[in-house]
């Protein structure tokens, strides 16, 4: 089973043998899972927020598919698995505007073309996630401006290094990351923080209650998500294989045990076991799975899901402690579970699914740990430090953040002048109430 970088490395000109239909057929129903992802998190997010950001938080991650696909395709794809041109740290130039790809270019077993829309699926969604660190307080104009720089600048040099032909991290350093936890994960919990850090916190952080409005939301979501989550892991393999079957086992596993461990804590800390824990847990096991599925076994997926379940629970907390405001907790879910996932890939790889590369406890020794320790490091350093000066530059520029105003009335309103919810027809003609504040995201105590 060959691992996903040289299987980029392997990408090929038109004159070389057909594509596997059946490799083809595989990835084409994987991309189609991995785009309806980013709906799902809409409402999963969407469900979150209070009732006056909820069309807002939609915006946010549909706008998303739109600004990314036009940069992956004129720029993107080029610069994150074009040919290197230094050091592993960027791609090339040969690709702009999808220039030299045909229908019968392919990319190992599969058209080029199909590759390059997986991939701009997973940067849509990338993207995507960040909005939840900043829900309820955006400039939508900001976030235009932010998204399509940000791919450019920070998700497109980070494919590269773990993906692309001569990336460094994959190639230099020899660290794994089967689909995404260093490129998708811990860039977007990362660069949330950073992002959260420039607008500040909400009015009323740490005060007001800012529970999520709509549970069942939250819950279709989350399964949304997690459906997706099997193209998203198994379509990695880019076949139709014995790889990809156990990317998909793991991913079902670890979504799983994830959700267990997350219920086992709210019960142990809280008395009650909730449904927002039961959604929050499964995705917290989702991404720490994403960098391993395809490295570990299945008691390793099990220990990686449960792991994420109990360390993510807590993490949520940090916020009220250190004083960020992230709000629909992206740092604690996607960045603490994203280092989760790829740190235990150190211990729990096996040479049966990668191929040679092995874990502590699998006989390899403490190297491949170091590597993983390594990888995460660099990409959190770069994309904080680089999304935190984009959001600056942003924010000088026009604003990064809403008015007073606009906030405490919610953005569906002055933004979208648009709202989802007709109170009169709930309320059997009475009078809408005025915007209050909910609990906060999470049952954690500050």
């Amino acid at each position: 089973m060959t691992p996903l970088p040289l299987v980029l490395a392997a990408a090929s000109t038109p004159t070389t043998p057909t594509a596997d239909t059946g490799d083809t057929a595989w990835l084409l129903a994987a991309t189609a899972l991995v785009l309806l992802m980013t709906p799902g998190l809409a409402l999963f997010y969407g469900g979150m927020v209070r009732t006056k950001s909820v069309l807002n938080m939609l915006m946010m991650s549909f706008v998303s598919i739109a600004l990314v696909t036009v940069v992956w395709l004129l720029a993107g794809y080029s610069l994150a698995f074009g040919d290197d041109t230094f050091a592993g740290l960027i791609g090339g130039f040969d690709h702009l505007g999808m220039a030299g790809i045909g229908p019968d270019t392919l990319t190992g077993t599969v058209p080029t073309l199909l590759f390059t829309t997986f991939q701009l699926t997973f940067a849509i969604i990338t993207a995507a996630l960040i909005s939840g660190a900043v829900a309820d307080r955006t400039k939508f104009a900001a976030w235009l401006v932010f998204v399509p720089v940000w791919t450019l600048l920070v998700y497109v040099p980070v494919a590269h290094w773990v993906w692309g032909p001569d990336g460094w991290i994959a190639n230099a350093l020899g660290a794994l990351d089967f689909a995404g936890g260093l490129v998708v994960e811990i860039a977007s919990g990362a660069s949330g923080l950073a992002l959260a850090l420039v607008l500040g916190p909400r009015i009323g952080f740490r005060k007001d209650a800012m529970r999520p409005h709509n549970l069942p939301l939250v819950v279709l979501g989350a399964g949304l998500l997690w459906f997706g989550w099997l193209g998203f892991n198994g379509g990695s393999a880019l076949g139709a294989n014995g790889l990809a079957a156990a990317s998909l086992l793991n991913t079902l596993v670890a979504g799983c045990t994830g959700l267990l461990g997350w219920l086992f804590v709210e019960q142990r800390r809280d008395g009650h076991p909730t449904t927002f824990g039961a959604a929050s847990g499964a995705v917290a096991g989702l991404v720490a799975i994403t960098p391993a599925c395809g490295t570990v076994g299945v008691v390793g997926a099990t220990v990686v899901g449960l792991a994420a379940g109990v360390v993510c629970s807590y993490a949520v907390g940090w916020k009220f402690r250190i004083g960020y405001d992230d709000s629909l907790d992206v740092v604690g879910v996607h960045f603490v579970g994203g280092v989760v996932g790829t740190l235990l890939i150190g211990l729990f790889a096996t040479a049966a699914m990668t191929g040679g590369k092995e874990g502590l406890f699998y006989g390899g020794g403490l190297g491949q740990l170091g590597r993983q320790a390594v990888a995460v490091v660099a990409v959190a350093a770069y994309t904080f430090l680089v999304t935190y000066g984009i959001g600056k530059l942003i924010d000088r520029l026009m604003g990064f953040r809403a008015s007073e105003e606009q906030e405490m009335t919610g953005l569906d309103q002055t933004v979208h002048a648009e709202s989802a919810y007709d109170h009169g027809v709930f309320g059997h003609g009475a009078p809408a109430a005025a915007p209050t504040h909910s609990a906060a995201p999470r049952k954690v105590t500050p």
